[in-house]
């Protein structure tokens, strides 16, 4: 009796720990990159989300929304020539000015009622003026809502703002940015690191207006930084 229930301690461990990991990118989507090598008649519509603020909407120099330089339809045309025969539906229901808060409050009704397959959510610009707290409850709930209905969630760390310095380790940005890496890993889900990939590019010596259109808004070529991100969930 004692070692059947050392046994069990050890597995309910184990399955704890593995929990506490970011999603495996080459696995995440597994069952999702098969439908999408599919050949009509034997394929089905894939629903894409992205919910967020001004950034996914398409948001360059305000009030310029340049939609499909924007990353979820970079994201749409990448997987487009990597799986020609997929039906694909990229669905944006992001706000440009808006937190997760405000996201969350549509959730079931702009969000689920699509029936996506993988949600991406982005909000972390937005949330410094809700704080790290309540941005948690926002994101929990809505990541909650989704494993309901088990649907993957990929969760993406902000878009730089030119007014932060992207290295300050004490930076709003950068708490958020850890905040959401730790949600990520919590509940074993996707994760795109955008801040890393523009802090990589300030280590290296560039200078990271270059990837900008605005003080907070990501140009093509910042937004092509995000959807190759997103793009190793899918290879």
């Amino acid at each position: 009796m004692k070692k059947r229930y050392l046994f069990l301690l050890v597995m309910i461990s184990l399955q704890w720990t593995s929990r506490k990991e970011i999603a495996d990118p080459s696995s995440y989507l597994s069952d999702l990159k098969t439908e999408l090598t599919k050949e009509w008649p034997k394929n089905r519509a894939i629903n894409l989300v992205f919910h967020g603020h001004s950034v996914p909407a398409g948001y360059f120099k305000t009030p310029i929304v340049n939609t499909l330089e924007a990353y979820p339809y970079q994201v749409m045309k990448q997987l487009k020539a990597r799986y020609p025969y997929a039906v694909i539906n990229v669905i944006n229901t992001s706000i440009g000015g808006e937190s997760s808060k405000g996201g969350e409050n549509r959730f079931e009704t702009e969000v689920l009622v699509h029936r996506p397959d993988v949600i991406f959510i982005d909000y972390a610009l937005n949330d410094r003026g809700m704080g790290l707290e309540e941005a948690r409850k926002a994101w929990v709930s809505m990541i909650n809502k989704a494993a309901q209905k088990k649907i993957k969630v990929i969760l993406l760390t902000p878009s730089p703002d030119q007014r932060t310095d992207l290295l300050d380790a004490e930076s709003a940005l950068e708490k958020h940015r850890k905040q959401i890496i730790d949600m990520a890993k919590e509940h074993n889900l996707g994760l795109v690191d955008s801040y890393a990939f523009f802090q990589k590019k300030i280590q290296s010596g560039e200078i990271i207006s270059s990837y900008m259109s605005q003080v907070n808004h990501p140009n093509e070529k910042g937004h092509q930084l995000i959807a190759d991100g997103i793009m190793t969930y899918f290879k």
